[in-house]
């Protein structure tokens, strides 16, 4: 990893390492991450945060909620999982490119009546959420999850857009594509994360919902915890690596940070399983979840956080989230460009 910048970063970690199923070494403090911890405690559905800079971990406190170490929901960060598996899906050769159809992929998961365009679909507008088809989130969430079949129950919706035309944030979207790795490697969806994540970054996996078919589900309810996001934003900072090994080619991860599309709710740019955005001039790509957990990596600035709220309160971009970006965007970033 990139060596430390010395002095000029803060050395004190607020956690019980004993707690920590990845572990981050106690520090001492000082300003101005000190200042950073205050801010971001103050927001009373922030539970935990933590930060990286050139390798060194100069921040993690829990403020409330569980300990920092131990694995806590997720939520949506999950897709970018998702699509983490897909780069290593497409490194192995399981999906010959980004934009093979599903119709070539696994038209096994394709239901009877569905509309015609469905077996067009890609790779590409699954993992954008471009795939045209009626939302299975927001006010459809329930439904869907309360169907007999995931899969065939978002195949079977209608066509609202032109696939690849604009992003249609659903679930549905990634739990198809989580679907279509898990049957072009011949392994389900925890398996994939644990052999192709979990076990390269040394972090623990824990099993999540399946669906009544026993699918793991594709794009939610995963768990994680704050030190295990970060080492996950890390990889990704590092351009796939992690410990002398690449876990994802270079190629994906820079192929992230390019905008494919833009979210209609929070007005940020959307590429491959991460929402894309800048500050200050450096750019970042910012995985998010309900309620407002959140992984975000500059690589300019060699900077990587992890951030996890309360995941039984909205976080809307007119409020928690947004609080949570000026964060981002007003004092951690500027607070890592000073000690360039």
């Amino acid at each position: 990893m990139t060596a430390p910048r010395g002095a000029r970063i803060s050395r004190r970690l607020f956690l019980s390492a004993a707690a920590a199923s990845v572990a981050l070494p106690a520090r001492a403090a000082e300003p101005p991450w000190q200042r950073v911890a205050d801010r971001a405690r103050a927001l009373d559905q922030i539970h935990a945060l933590a930060i990286r800079l050139a390798g060194t971990d100069v921040l993690a406190e829990a403020f409330r909620g569980p300990p920092i170490g131990r694995a806590v929901p997720i939520k949506s960060v999950s897709k970018s999982i998702v699509a983490a598996l897909t780069g290593a899906a497409l490194d192995r050769g399981e999906i010959p490119s980004l934009d093979a159809p599903l119709g070539d992929l696994a038209p096994q998961l394709i239901p009877r009546g569905a509309d015609d365009r469905v077996a067009g679909i890609t790779v590409a507008q699954l993992v954008t959420m471009q795939a045209g088809l009626e939302r299975t989130s927001g006010g459809n969430y329930g439904a869907w999850v309360s169907s007999r079949d995931w899969v065939a129950n978002a195949l079977a919706r209608p066509v609202i857009a032109e696939p690849g035309s604009r992003m249609l944030y659903s679930t549905g979207s990634f739990h198809i594509l989580g679907a279509v790795l898990s049957e072009r490697a011949g392994e389900s969806l925890l398996s994939l994360a644990r052999s192709r994540l979990g076990q390269p970054l040394g972090i623990d996996i824990p099993p999540w919902t399946r669906d009544p078919q026993g699918r793991f589900m594709g794009g939610n309810e995963m768990a994680l915890s704050v030190p295990a996001m970060l080492r996950f934003g890390e990889m990704y900072r590092l351009g796939g690596r992690w410990g002398g090994r690449q876990v994802l080619s270079r190629n994906w991860v820079e192929r992230t940070h390019r905008p494919l599309t833009r979210s209609p709710f929070s007005g940020l740019d959307y590429g491959l399983g991460w929402f894309v955005g800048a500050a200050r001039g450096h750019r970042y790509i910012l995985a998010r979840g309900f309620g407002g957990q959140v992984i975000c990596v500059a690589p300019s600035l060699e900077l990587t956080l992890a951030l996890t709220s309360d995941p039984t309160r909205p976080a809307r971009s007119a409020g928690h989230f947004g609080a949570i970006m000026d964060l981002i965007e007003t004092a951690i970033i500027p607070t890592a460009q000073a000690q360039i």
